[in-house]
């Protein structure tokens, strides 16, 4: 039997996940978290195989999630589970640890299939992560890197300029017509992107490498 954790903030996404996996015979999910530090403190209390993890979180991002849960049970197996197709988190996530990659729209087959591949010491992409990885590593190949970080998107250097203009997180959602949360959303990817803990990190970082150019 393969004993699956869960871990998203979205209470939603892990009913969804259980409910999808309830009916497989090797496996059983045996706990779940809403974030990076709650699976940080009960993961390592239980006998688990193999976590789902989703990157966006709260709190501690999935990237350093991983890192942690495999600094303490080298032997775990982590599947990040998420919405990004960005090539720059998924690198960043198979690079610090884990060992499968599956966009959050994967039919059960897929997940099911992940988890199994995982398991047995494999590592695993689904088909449309897999496309993406190979053709950034095409388009690598041609371009030059400027910078040590993954390329931001237009929306991701729209809301950093605005706040290294000082710009309020609900001034910036204002001036981009955006939601209060979807630049929150934008923020956390910037911090995951570059490495920096804060926003006070994340500016100190942008002008440095000049990452709005």
């Amino acid at each position: 039997m393969i004993q699956v954790f869960i871990v998203d903030d979205h209470k939603l996404v892990i009913d969804g996940m259980k409910l999808l996996l309830k009916d497989e015979k090797n496996i059983c999910v045996i706990g779940t978290a809403l974030t990076g530090e709650e699976s940080i403190l009960k993961i390592p209390k239980q006998h688990v195989d193999v976590v789902l993890l989703d990157i966006n979180m709260p709190g501690i991002n999935g990237i350093e999630t991983c890192k942690q849960l495999l600094k303490k049970n080298p032997d775990l197996k982590i599947i990040a589970i998420s919405m990004h197709k960005e090539s720059s988190l998924i690198k960043l996530m198979l690079q610090n640890g884990a060992q499968g990659y599956v966009l959050k729209n994967a039919g059960q087959d897929e997940v099911i299939e992940a988890i199994k591949t995982v398991y047995q010491g494999n590592k695993y992409l689904d088909d449309t992560v897999n496309e993406i990885v190979l053709n950034s590593v095409l388009k690598s190949e041609t371009e030059k890197t400027t910078t040590p970080f993954p390329t931001l998107s237009r929306r991701e250097k729209d809301v950093l300029r605005l706040i290294l203009e000082e710009c309020t997180t609900q001034e910036i959602a204002d001036k981009l017509f955006i939601s209060f949360g979807t630049v929150e959303t934008h923020r956390r990817n910037m911090l995951i992107k570059t490495g920096a803990r804060n926003t006070a990190g994340l500016v100190r970082t942008a002008i440095e490498y000049n990452l709005l150019s």
